[in-house]
């Protein structure tokens, strides 16, 4: 506790001193480079003087340039812009507007360690700034690159605000999980661990929440995702799946202050078509079964209830942001804080967030010193409902709610939630049974909400040793609390099973109320060292080399605690301390990590034509055997800028033409931290120490090689810009979690299997101006992604994985991963339809499974119309996918014809097939489905005000909505879901199970600056 008080003085004390007014120096000119038509900063803008001084604007716009006293204009140039000379005068701050000629690929994107030109780059990277980010209701920062990058698939685990989402940068390339990319907020690498999932004790396991939940999407600058492992290797091990940089809003001269303030209205997009009351019954009777009264034997209880409209809502939310910074000479500041207020579309479901964040620059002794801190605060505050992703035949929430009996009401005569148990309660009033879970009871008599404090701080020094060569120290610290409260009250329905904790037996939550407390603490500290030399010479050649040291250590906390038997019978205090009995001991974990690394990286550009790049970085990881801690991760690349040759003529048909080639490697460790050693867990018998797994000296980093060609180009002035990459992508050494031949000390162990996960495919990018008229712009942004998925080399061994949940689907499974196949390949027995007698046809036997097709998409695209008419605006926003499957385990769960007979509820369509009730429900390509989907994401119309002698800078309104149409013919509410499915730590892919549905969004929106 002292500790992290000391550092809060420290960050305080030189937040104080950063901010201080200062001297201004001789001839030193700051100021900002925006877009004339939207006043969004312009990243790598060319800012020059004579005599061959320069600089470029940095991510959010702004430049500091010293130029001799006899200067007397700047030249700004910037490819798809006009240049502009600006006179310079007295004054020595400036905002610049830069007028289009055309829509161009970024300039400048940041990348590992620094920011480089695009016509620089050779490896594959790509860039968003906020003109380019989704708008509307955003929760977390995936959200708003989702479906904007070609090679990078943005899959939610569900609609519920915060939620966690799978991102696959060109492609799958892990067969457990862990496999998503590396995230940089502003220099700091991030553990990519979520907060706690919800813990089972009878309806199923909640997922982990969004691990980004704690940015504010308001303080994000710029989006860089480094795609192959040219660019990636920097960042080495970590960089094996991607790296996606976060880069948050800095100060600049003559800011000001800025707000903005959302309020939204959400609806679900798409509800489950059960039946009704009386075609219920209808259908009932239509399968022989008793469709009269209960009183007469039948299901009809009297009600007329519709239980998706008890569980879902008109959901309101709102947020607000305050921004202010400022600029001199020598010192820079931006301070904001952030509120959001998220209600989900299923009731009991909310986010709540409150952020501060500053940052903060300041330099000394004419720039040969300078200080830069980045410092957030984060408070989240999640409540969930009770949805989960193996809940089984009876159903967590949704489960419930699409199953039950339209006829049974939610109270019963006497004020207490409706159970169908006979008798429905016993002599002390608690309900009796697990065959049925009043969805109602299960919202109001269950509690399960969160709170996480994080604290995400970065310090760096620069210091300029001499001309061209500069040291930096970076220090970043990444600390988070959570605690998650989950009460059941003594009264909930559909809740009589004991719970076992480690071979030990305790209470049902029903009759006796249950508390579980889920502590979590993660720190993440890193240490860096870097030394830059940058050298330029007249014939347009430079040279830049990067040396550094990078140590990490990651610690991670829990502490599960149970309390049981509510005080007084029957009344639930939501305190843990009220409950009579608890755990003696708490269940948890505790695990630490380090990471070493050394690295560099060495860019030769000759005179602007050829460009070489190579790097390689040498890890050290705690996780892996004593043989094998450390790995090298070598990668080069090239890039031939053709347009300057000489050959080509000068006003030719290309304004711009590269060939970049790239070969790269990078490493995985994503296992458990002790996964070489023998691990044990003490069980509360207190009679077996089992050992989770054997120990492996020999365990070693799973390693990603790359190999890629890109053209990039622009013609007709710059008016049509683009990319097109191909990529080749080969995952070995595979990472796996292995059952051991038995006798053993342990079941299972940590090995490297042989074999190969290979993505190959290609990208394509294009930016056209369309039109470009002085009151009328029209831009289009289009990208495609070509990529097939394969495992090769795996001869001898099949793996199983995509559990599948419902009655009589004990562990059953639907996913192969085999040789010659994609990773995840569905392999479930083939169904051809009913036979006459309404039973289900499996031409190759029901027990036969065979393969059936993927769920990674073979094709993905999106495309963005942006129109301006004076201070009119409008965009539109689609993306699209085809070639995968999704495998609908809610159908399987729910939806046949034998649910009927038993009381419960199914769609329309199943009523109205010939189905034979008899007919068993088994995992078959019955419920595998097609999830080609065009869906229109977003849309926004805008209004710009003008402004004459206002107190305001700027002032706009828009109004946005957010999944607006979905063409499918999928029949579940949303191909786009990934429900976790994994079955022996073995990840699974596009299986849908009661997800929580996606919502349709509307959002009015303020934004003024003063």
């Amino acid at each position: 506790m002292q500790f992290k008080h000391l550092l809060t003085l420290c960050f305080f004390a030189l937040t104080c001193l950063f901010v201080q007014p200062a001297l201004a120096q001789n001839k030193i000119i700051t100021g900002k480079v925006i877009d004339k038509k939207d006043n969004s900063p312009l990243i790598g803008v060319s800012v020059g003087a004579t005599g061959g001084v320069g600089t470029l604007t940095n991510v959010d716009g702004t430049f500091r340039l010293s130029v001799p006293a006899t200067v007397t204009s700047l030249n700004f140039s910037y490819i798809g812009y006009k240049p502009l000379i600006l006179p310079l005068g007295a004054q020595t701050s400036f905002t610049v507007s830069l007028e289009s000629s055309s829509t161009s690929l970024n300039e400048v994107v940041v990348i590992g360690y620094g920011t480089q030109r695009v016509r620089d780059a050779t490896g594959s990277v790509a860039s968003l700034s906020p003109k380019d980010f989704n708008k509307g209701v955003i929760a977390t920062p995936d959200q708003l690159l989702q479906g904007r990058i070609a090679g990078v698939q943005v899959t939610p685990s569900s609609g519920e605000p915060g939620a966690g989402a799978s991102i696959n940068i060109r492609g799958a390339g892990s067969i457990r999980s862990g496999d998503g990319p590396l995230y940089v907020v502003d220099g700091v690498p991030l553990d990519n661990g979520g907060t706690s999932g919800g813990y089972g004790v009878g309806a199923g396991n909640s997922s982990a929440r969004n691990p980004l939940a704690f940015i504010n999407p308001s303080d994000i600058e710029n989006i860089s995702v480094l795609k192959d492992a040219s660019s990636a290797a920097i960042y080495g091990a970590r960089g094996a799946n991607g790296v996606i940089l976060i880069t948050t809003k800095k100060g600049r001269s003559g800011q000001g202050v800025q707000f903005s303030s959302n309020f939204s209205v959400a609806n679900t997009a798409k509800r489950y078509d059960v039946l009704g009351r009386e075609d219920f019954l209808k259908a009932v009777a239509s399968v022989g079964s008793n469709a009269g009264t209960v009183a007469q034997g039948g299901v009809d209880y009297g009600g007329n209830t519709d239980w998706q409209d008890q569980i879902f809502r008109q959901a309101l939310s709102q947020n607000y942001n305050l921004g202010f910074g400022g600029a001199s000479s020598t010192a820079s500041y931006r301070a904001s804080v952030g509120y959001d207020d998220q209600q989900g579309i299923v009731k009991n479901s909310a986010l709540k967030r409150f952020n501060a964040r500053i940052n903060a620059s300041k330099s000394f002794f004419k720039d040969a010193l300078k200080f830069d801190l980045q410092s957030t605060y984060s408070n989240v505050k999640d409540q969930f409902a009770p949805i989960t992703n193996n809940a089984g035949f009876n159903g967590s929430l949704i489960g419930a709610a699409i199953q039950l009996n339209p006829t049974a009401p939610v109270f019963d005569s006497q004020g207490r939630y409706f159970t169908i148990s006979n008798p429905a309660y016993d002599a002390n009033g608690f309900p009796i049974g697990n065959g049925f879970r009043n969805p109602v009871s299960l919202l109001n008599q269950i509690d399960d909400r969160d709170n996480i404090n994080r604290f995400l701080n970065n310090l760096t020094a620069t210091v300029r040793l001499f001309e061209g060569l500069s040291y930096k120290g970076n220090f970043g610290a990444d600390i988070s609390r959570g605690l998650r409260k989950t009460f059941y009250d003594p009264k909930v329905v559909g809740f009589t099973d004991q719970i076992n904790i480690r071979d030990q037996n305790f209470p049902s939550p029903t009759g006796n109320g249950t508390a579980i407390y889920q502590y979590n603490e993660q720190t993440n500290l890193t240490t860096e060292h870097t030394l830059n030399y940058d050298k330029k010479w007249s014939d347009n050649s430079s040279l830049t080399v990067l040396a550094g040291y990078s140590y990490q250590t990651f610690k991670n906390y829990s502490r599960n605690e149970f309390g049981f038997g509510t005080s007084r019978p029957g009344v639930l205090v939501k305190d843990y301390d009220d409950f009579k009995t608890h755990l003696k001991y708490p269940v948890g974990d505790s695990s630490s990590y380090k990471l070493q690394s050394y690295f560099a990286r060495v860019n030769y550009s000759y005179k602007d034509r050829y460009i070489l790049t190579g790097t390689i970085r040498r890890d050290g990881s705690s996780r892996f055997g004593e043989n094998h801690k450390y790995g090298n991760f070598p990668a080069l690349a090239a890039k031939w800028r053709i347009s300057n040759e000489s050959f080509m003529p000068k006003g030719g048909f290309f304004d711009d033409l590269s060939l970049r080639l790239n070969y790269g490697k990078t490493g995985n460790q994503e296992i458990p931290s002790y996964a070489s050693l023998p691990v044990r867990q003490i069980n509360y018998n207190g009679n077996s120490n089992p050992q989770l797994y054997l120990e492996n000296p020999d365990l070693k980093w799973q390693a990603n090689t790359t190999y890629g060609a890109g053209l990039d180009f622009s013609i007709f002035n710059g008016r049509l810009t683009g990319t097109v990459d191909y990529f080749k992508k080969s995952i070995s050494d595979l990472l796996f979690y292995q059952y051991n031949a038995q006798p053993a000390f342990s079941p299972y162990i940590y090995v490297n299997l042989p074999g190969n996960v290979i993505n190959k495919g290609f990208e394509v990018g294009l930016n056209l101006a369309a039109v470009q008229n002085k009151g009328f712009t029209w831009d289009v942004s289009y990208n495609m992604t070509f990529i097939k998925n394969s495992v090769e080399n795996f001869v001898g061994r099949n793996i199983i994985t995509g559990n599948i949940d419902g009655q009589g689907l004990s562990g059953a499974y639907s996913q192969l991963i085999a040789n010659g196949l994609p990773l995840f390949t569905f392999n479930v027995p083939n169904y051809s339809g009913l036979d006459a007698d309404g039973f289900g046809i499996y031409p190759q036997g029901i027990d036969v499974s065979s393969v059936q097709g993927s769920p990674n998409p073979k094709f993905t695209a999106s495309l963005t119309n942006s129109f301006t008419l004076k201070n009119w605006s409008l965009s539109f926003f689609l993306n699209a996918a085809t070639g995968f499957q999704i495998y609908n385990n809610t159908a399987n769960a729910f939806f046949y014809k034998g649910n009927l007979v038993s009381g419960r509820n199914v769609t329309k369509a199943i009523a109205e097939t010939n189905e034979n009730p008899l007919n068993s429900g088994e995992v078959s390509t019955r419920f595998l489905e097609k999830g080609d989907f065009l869906r229109l994401s977003n849309a926004t119309i805008g209004y710009t005000f003008p402004l004459d002698g206002s107190v305001f800078k700027s002032l706009r309104m828009s109004f946005t909505g957010q999944n607006l149409f979905l063409i499918t013919s999928y029949t579940g509410l949303d191909p786009e879901i990934n429900t976790d499915k994994q079955r022996d730590n073995v990840a699974s892919k596009g299986i849908d199970y009661t997800s929580y549905p996606k919502a349709r969004i509307f959002t009015l929106g303020l934004n003024a600056s003063f």
